[in-house]
């Protein structure tokens, strides 16, 4: 869309009560905290305000939209985004949770950390592993995020979604969320506004520790500061790990602009003062070529893309999200929430 195109938009949405901002800088909503700007930009902290937001784009098909929660997973190009960045803001209502009969209800903007440790200290397990994933539960659950031998599959029970396109809201069983490693049918357009887990009755104390156990050991084995956790997917669960095929072939502390290889684990790549997109892209794309040349296995890019043009996206896409099961999958989801094919 041309300016006057997005500034009409932004008058027809403030005419429907919705507040928005043209040209936003969006970079501090990642944790790379690089990339440009959004086309347009709307933040909601209820689910009533989604439900108002989602109703009015949905009348805009035209437009192309993205939900932001904290941002963890995302790298944004340097050219910023043509499109509307719905961001899910903070408020400490969606710090709370629900037990029924063992069942914890989460909202989908909660922190993974406290979700693990609310849990914990309730004296429900199964959910501990998720103390080491610094993102949403909404986003966890979009990327069905794992770690430490267990992923979002194995205890969500379902999702109340909401889509961008529709309008509609739903409650999906977890059957019905397509779930496959590090991904799911649920598109960038869907917003997971709550979850439901199943876990077990345990000692907290025993949970706790757990939880201590996986802090240290993530402190000691993967890098802080500004990065989108594990950069590529492993390539074949069990067999291949991402970051020993980088290591492997020498990479590790590679550095282009102010990118770099983790020295501490070889599937994170830092950005420091000055990092650019276009810098960490261009560190990926490195990488990537590499890994091919040497070990004859393209790596796929786990952090998700936004701005950035078709060939870039498509260098880094897992060709399997074009597996017939798959897009059934997502076809399946778009009909439950009411989206025409």
């Amino acid at each position: 869309m041309t300016m006057n195109k997005w500034q009409s938009f932004a008058e027809a949405a403030q005419a429907a009560g919705i507040s928005v901002e043209l040209s936003r800088p969006i970079a501090r909503h990642t944790t790379y905290g690089v990339g440009g700007e959004a086309a347009c930009f709307i933040s909601v902290s209820s689910e009533s305000e989604l439900l108002q937001v989602a109703q009015f784009i949905s009348t805009q098909p035209s437009i192309d939209v993205a939900v932001v929660g904290r941002g963890s997973n995302l790298l944004i190009a340097d050219n910023g985004f043509d499109g509307v960045v719905v961001l899910m803001a903070y408020v400490a209502s969606s710090h709370a949770i629900e037990v029924v009969d063992a069942e914890v209800i989460a909202s989908g903007a909660m922190p993974m950390p406290i979700l693990a440790r609310r849990t914990a200290t309730l004296g429900l397990s199964g959910l501990e592993w998720c103390v080491g994933i610094p993102g949403s539960v909404g986003g966890a659950v979009r990327m069905n995020a794992g770690g430490h031998g267990a992923e979002i599959v194995d205890s969500l029970v379902s999702a109340k979604v909401v889509s961008m396109k529709s309008g509609n809201i739903s409650i999906v069983s977890a059957h019905d969320l397509g779930f496959h490693f590090r991904g799911s049918a649920i598109a960038s357009h869907h917003v997971v506004v709550s979850t439901r887990f199943s876990t077990v009755a345990a000692d907290s104390k025993e949970s706790l520790a757990k939880l201590d156990e996986i802090v240290s050991w993530r402190r000691q084995h993967q890098p802080g500061g500004r990065n989108a956790g594990s950069v590529f997917v492993n390539p074949a669960p069990g067999e291949h790990s991402a970051g020993s095929l980088i290591d492997s072939c020498g990479l590790r502390e590679c550095e282009i602009g102010a990118a770099r290889v983790s020295e501490k684990h070889a599937n994170f790549i830092q950005a420091s003062d000055g990092a650019t997109a276009a810098d960490v892209i261009a560190l990926m794309t490195h990488v990537q070529k590499i890994v091919e040349v040497e070990k004859g296995i393209r790596l796929r890019s786990e952090v998700c893309l936004l701005g950035f043009d078709e060939e870039t996206t498509q260098r880094f896409m897992d060709p399997r999200h074009n597996d017939i099961e798959r897009i059934a999958n997502a076809a399946r989801l778009c009909e439950i929430l009411g989206e025409s094919q």
